[in-house]
């Protein structure tokens, strides 16, 4: 009977990893394996954040011993970095060993320190879980060539499965995250300016907590650039949604915009195309390899505030436009990214490794 120890974020955060691993919580695999969830890490204090992972160290300690595989989940840095510890412990005891790589972006492994960080976790692994060809493609190219790239399989980020509302739509485009300059929150106000006094019944809803640091409130920046915009009365700032509040904002939107600078695969454009929006997306991440301009979504240049208000006005007047991508966007979500789908393909994953465990 293989067992499988799966150690990622805590259930209380907020972000994809944690998303995710929920999906597989849903999956037949799941219970066939078996599967314990360690939660390593949660936001908040620095007090909470050593609470979490040292009582998830004691407990996997205790766990290890009786369980076959262990399934990691693995973001950047100082992710990789708490997680090499984990890894460690699991290669000793001689269990099989997955990575699942969740990065924020491509950049920082082009620095030496971080590729020998990430040459020496992936070369132990037996297999290392990517999230498009794309990321196969960057982890070659920052990286090289080594025994890491025959381990490497790519396993898409799911869809949830969600209750779509038709009759609730309203005029509204939807930014779902982070309230984050990475993220570009305050491009797409600076877009959807120039276009406003076009369109005075559609407003933008930003759903989501900003970055708080020192001296930092992004809500405050974004609030003044609103402002200045003359566009306050459009704007409407949600803060973190969720359960039954999540639902009825994707179903009442129309249009989702994804202007991030760096993603793995992002968790708010498959939501998106689960609840059926069409989305504007900057080419970060997975998506080039499976957004193509003008028929399953609209794409432009990062930072480029004139090209999204292009895309906005466009998808904003042409009802059809709407309609078509909306269409492609839930046969992706039933076919390429449908949660049973990479739920089997992950219990293949465990069924192959499970063959060979010492």
């Amino acid at each position: 009977m293989t067992r499988v120890l799966v150690v990622a974020t805590s259930r209380k955060t907020r972000g994809g990893i944690t998303s995710v691993v929920k999906a597989h919580e849903t999956g037949e695999q799941w219970k066939k394996y078996h599967c314990r969830w360690i939660e390593t890490h949660r936001d908040g204090p620095a007090w909470r954040k050593v609470w979490y992972l040292v009582t998830a160290l004691l407990e996997y300690v205790v766990l290890l011993p009786f369980y076959d595989i262990v399934h990691i989940h693995v973001a950047t840095t100082q992710s990789a970095r708490r997680k090499k510890l984990f890894f460690t412990l699991a290669k000793l005891y001689g269990k099989k060993t997955i990575l699942h790589f969740h990065p924020s972006n491509e950049k920082f492994l082009y620095e030496p320190k971080v590729a020998k960080l990430y040459r020496n976790l992936f070369g132990g692994a037996d297999k290392v879980l990517v999230l498009s060809e794309q990321w196969k493609r960057w982890l070659k190219d920052s990286l090289g060539e080594g025994p890491w790239m025959e381990k490497m399989e790519v396993l898409y980020n799911p869809c949830p499965l969600v209750h779509r509302c038709e009759g609730t739509k309203k005029n509204q485009i939807l930014y779902a995250g982070t309230l984050l300059r990475r993220k570009g929150y305050d491009v797409l106000l600076k877009a959807f300016g120039k276009i406003a006094k076009s369109y005075p019944d559609w407003k933008v809803a930003f759903a989501g907590n900003p970055y708080l640091k020192e001296g930092i409130n992004e809500l405050e920046d974004g609030k003044e650039i609103a402002k200045q915009l003359c566009i306050e009365s459009q704007i409407e700032w949600l803060g973190w949604v969720s359960g039954d509040e999540k639902e009825r904002v994707f179903n009442e939107s129309s249009i989702y915009c994804l202007d991030s600078d760096g993603e793995g695969f992002p968790m708010g454009v498959l939501d998106a195309w689960a609840y059926g929006l069409p989305c504007i997306v900057t080419p970060v991440g997975g998506l080039p390899d499976i957004v193509v301009d003008g028929k399953n979504g609209l794409v432009f240049e990062v930072g480029n505030v004139d090209m999204l208000a292009e895309k906005l006005a466009l998808m904003i007047s042409d009802s059809h436009c709407r309609k078509y991508i909306a269409e492609e966007s839930l046969r992706l979500a039933q076919t390429v990214f449908n949660v049973n789908a990479i739920n089997h393909q992950l219990g293949g994953i465990y069924k192959t490794l499970s063959t060979t465990t010492n």
